[in-house]
């Protein structure tokens, strides 16, 4: 894929303006207010039949895995579904939905990036934990209403002392009791974590062993769950338009069908790694996130440097701010190009593997961070005011570098795979 094409133009043409109707005349209370960006993103999936699309995707899947069911039960042979990106089957090429699953992340990027974390944490990856690795029944009962953004979700891996090193320093515990089990626990830096009505929590199976020997399983909970605290949203640095939280597990009872997979052997299969596939799917998404940055930095920035007038002329003239569109549109290209291997990789059935998709986060994230805060150096002292947008992006781009994986582990990722070779 070397450009977009008519459909999905349009497609963008008509997001851009949802966004500059909706959500740029609110982006004030949005970013600085008390509103929560959810009933905005449900009239969003609304407004271009997502949701629609995101059931009758979901129906297929589960048909065919039916199928599967009742093709093995009766000694004969069926393809397994592959996950999607965004936690869907896929059976064969699917560029053009890939696309219209991008272009709305490029667009809100433009004005509130945060928007895009919170919809992509719960109908993304907390959707597709409970697709890749959930019973026919759990992904009924708890998959679809996140990828309708009927509920919303969160899927809860990070710990306190964790950071990094997610299983390794993981300390929240489920022990058997009967026929269900009883978790305990805690989690911080949780997106949706203030709002969620479905929580995806990761943890360790305690009997008795050194924790990090443990076996990792996923356990879905409801909002109101007795033992169940989830905190008010935390203040940060930037993407306020995406509430993060803490949650407090305190002798949380679940019943096994809680379990993901709804057995321990089954969990088993898709412990660390199901994590980890969850992982590569944030990270590849990044690309396009940075995307919508670095096009909405360097259009404001182009505009300035017309209009922007110092020593008698447009700054614009100045070869020193003239680099800085370059690089900017360089970085542009650039990430267009990633978000057109990612499509390309849809078209053939396929996703990025994890090495690929730490690169891919790697190098959009530092683009991001760069761009934005070369828009600010250019428009100087106006570009350090909240009054210009520019203050705002650069605040938000950063956490690109942080969340996912951080770039340090993204390059230890990246080494370690070509080191194997």
């Amino acid at each position: 894929m070397i450009e977009w094409s008519e459909q999905h133009l349009m497609m963008r043409d008509a997001m851009r303006k949802f966004v500059e109707t909706e959500i740029k005349p609110n982006l004030e209370e949005l970013e600085h207010g008390d509103t929560p960006p959810y009933d905005v993103l449900r009239k969003m999936v609304r407004t271009f039949g997502i949701d629609a699309m995101q059931r009758a995707r979901f129906e297929k899947q589960i048909a065919r895995e039916k199928a599967a069911l009742a093709a093995g039960a009766n000694g004969e042979s069926a393809e397994k579904p592959q996950a999607n990106g965004n936690g869907t089957a896929r059976s064969g090429g699917d560029a053009d939905g890939a696309a219209l699953q991008l272009i709305p992340i490029i667009e809100l990027c433009r004005y509130c990036p945060g928007m895009v974390t919170a919809m992509g944490v719960s109908a993304g990856l907390t959707a597709a934990s409970i697709l890749s690795k959930g019973s026919i029944r759990q992904k009924e009962k708890w998959a679809l209403p996140l990828l309708t953004m009927e509920k919303i979700g969160s899927w809860a891996i990070t710990e306190p002392g964790s950071g990094s090193d997610a299983f390794g320093s993981m300390m929240s515990t489920a022990k058997r009791r009967g026929d269900g089990y009883v978790l305990n626990g805690s989690k911080t830096f949780i997106t949706n974590g203030p709002y969620a009505d479905t929580i995806v929590f990761i943890c360790k199976l305690d009997e008795g062993n050194e924790p990090r020997e443990r076996q990792v399983l996923h356990f879905v909970l409801d909002r109101g769950m007795p033992g169940l605290v989830q905190s008010k949203p935390l203040r940060k640095m930037g993407m306020h338009s995406s509430p993060t939280g803490q949650l407090f597990l305190e002798d949380v009872f679940v019943e096994r069908e809680r379990l993901l997979g709804e057995s321990e052997e089954a969990a088993s299969r898709g412990g660390r790694a199901g994590a980890k596939a969850t992982f590569s799917m944030e990270r590849s998404g990044v690309a396009a996130m940075a995307l919508g940055i670095v096009s909405q930095c360097l259009e404001l920035c182009t505009e300035y440097a017309r209009t922007r007038v110092q020593f008698g002329r447009p700054i614009g003239e100045f070869q020193l701010i003239q680099a800085k569109l370059a690089k900017m549109e360089v970085a542009r290209m650039n990430l267009q190009n990633l978000v057109f291997r990612h499509i390309e990789l849809s078209a053939q059935g396929k996703g990025m593997s994890m090495t690929e998709a730490s690169a891919c986060k790697l190098y959009a994230a530092g683009a991001a961070v760069e761009v934005a805060l070369e828009a600010v150096q250019l428009y100087g002292g106006n570009g350090y005011m909240a009054e210009y947008q520019v203050e705002q992006l650069a605040r938000d781009a950063k956490v690109l570098q942080i969340y996912g994986g951080t770039d340090e582990i993204q390059i230890s990722q990246i080494a370690r795979n070509l080191l194997a070779h």
